[in-house]
């Protein structure tokens, strides 16, 4: 279990007013936006003004960690404050209903589904008197666990699945070569050309309308910038136009939707302020693992460097996420944190309560971006298969890093503190060191009942 410590809370003056006027709470959690995929986290083709402005505005945190590189898992996390693999959710949820078997190892098993006995993040608001808001990406089962069964008031784009078929109306088609139909509900009547991203951020606006004078919870949950990489094609040949050779990032299409995930960021601050609503809305940006770094239509999407790897992978690439927290009253603007924090974090941070979740509140790294937390580790489990990796599990101190895979009993350690692109292998320099960790790893695994793969006999037979 991670280590705790006493809550720390706004100031008094600052606490006696929320009691009398609630904060509204916007959320909003972009999918599989890499650590460096922003300028203001040192992007050198994407252009973010508007995040980069909410960065000026909001503690922007250096080292936050997705509890998993997946998207179903951290979604999972942040809806519950718990851990993947306490839930038993380690994997998406369709990889979770079709397990591969053409593999050394079988994966663990996963839940497709959050249980609904999980009280999540939007059922705490709504007891409270929050108006609840889910826009865009769920994937977080199917429609007995959609968003409306979860604690949700409205639920506009939400579904089982991942990823749309395409970014432009009327949302609809095949996704691959299963011609399996795809469709994004609730948003019908989208003109040609109207691009998701933008759809969703208007449905966005019209809830911050339509809940009146209560307080809302808003989850805006883009699908931006998860393959398919789509964008309108005068964005795209304008960034075709800026790339140079020796940019880390190259791909024109993925960085004309990383600026429509920041112009939709850009409109929600613009509402917010229109309205006046600004100095009493807390406003969290994030996203749910690293950048994708496979090739999607022969091109490769982005690059993490100088992080290692991207999603799928817990090497720094896969888990390391951009996160800024605009907190009226608390956050220092402008302000960078490097303390390690995790998307189990923002559950009790924005409820102001750490019992029964895995995560610790960041409200005093709000007000004290400089302090600490009274945790020392942050672990990681993935005992699934990958493009980036075979199974495996972590534990993450502030300097060390140990990977545990599971094909061969095999370990590697990093230390992160002066090697963040892990290059350097420890293990036979650091045994003691490595088998303290790995001991702490196992402790942990063990005392989240997380599950393990384990041989796959049919593969044994396949290689004799």
């Amino acid at each position: 279990m991670i280590s705790r410590r006493a809550f720390l809370g706004a100031p008094v003056a600052a606490l006696a007013h929320a009691q009398s006027t609630p904060l509204n709470v916007v959320l909003i959690l972009a999918d599989d936006l890499g650590w460096a995929d922003l300028a203001c986290y040192g992007a050198d083709l994407h252009q973010t003004p508007n995040l980069d402005r909410l960065a000026s505005q909001s503690v922007r945190f250096t080292h936050a960690f997705s509890a998993s590189p997946v998207c179903t898992p951290t979604r999972a996390s942040i809806m519950t404050g718990k851990h993947p693999a306490r839930l038993g959710m380690t994997i998406w949820s369709e990889g979770a209903a079709t397990p591969q078997r053409n593999r050394m190892l079988l994966p663990a098993a996963s839940n497709p589904d959050l249980p609904l006995a999980e009280v999540t993040i939007a059922e705490r608001f709504k007891e409270r008197g929050y108006f609840t808001a889910s826009i865009g990406k769920w994937h977080l089962g199917g429609a007995t666990r959609y968003p409306e069964t979860q604690g949700f008031d409205i639920n506009t784009g939400g579904t089982l699945w991942g990823a749309p078929p395409t970014y432009f109306a009327p949302y609809r088609g095949t996704l691959d070569a299963h011609g399996e139909i795809r469709y994004v509900p609730g948003i019908a009547g989208g003109g040609a050309g109207e691009y998701l991203t933008t759809r969703l951020t208007s449905e966005a606006i019209r809830v911050m309308e339509s809940a009146g004078d209560r307080p809302f919870f808003l989850y805006l949950a883009h699908h931006a910038v998860h393959t398919p990489i789509e964008a309108p094609a005068e964005i795209v040949e304008r960034y075709r136009a800026r790339i140079r050779a020796g940019m880390r990032h190259q791909n024109a299409g993925y960085a004309a939707m990383v600026e429509s995930l920041d112009d939709s960021v850009g409109r929600v601050l613009s509402e917010l302020e229109r309205r006046r609503l600004a100095g009493r809305t807390v406003v969290v940006f994030a996203s749910d693992n690293g950048g994708y770094v496979n090739p999607f239509r022969g091109q490769v999407v982005t690059n993490n460097a100088p992080l290692r790897s991207g999603k799928g992978s817990l090497y720094e690439g896969g888990i390391r996420v951009p996160l800024m927290i605009r907190w009226p009253g608390l956050s220092q603007a402008g302000a960078v944190c490097d303390e390690p924090v995790c998307s189990t974090d923002l559950f009790p941070t924005l409820l102001g309560d750490e019992a029964s979740t895995d995560g610790l509140s960041l409200r005093g790294l709000l007000k004290d971006p400089g302090g600490r937390l009274n945790r020392d580790e942050l672990y990681f489990h993935y005992p699934h298969y990958y493009p980036t990796t075979t199974p495996v599990s972590a534990i993450r101190t502030r300097d060390w890093k140990l990977l545990h895979y599971y094909e061969l009993d095999r370990d590697e350690l990093f230390q992160v503190s002066a090697d963040e692109s892990e290059v350097r292998d420890r293990i036979l320099a650091e045994r003691a060191r490595a088998a303290v960790m790995r001991g702490q790893l196992e402790a942990w695994l063990n005392g989240v009942a997380a599950k393990r793969p384990r041989p796959n006999p049919e593969w044994k037979a396949a290689v004799g």
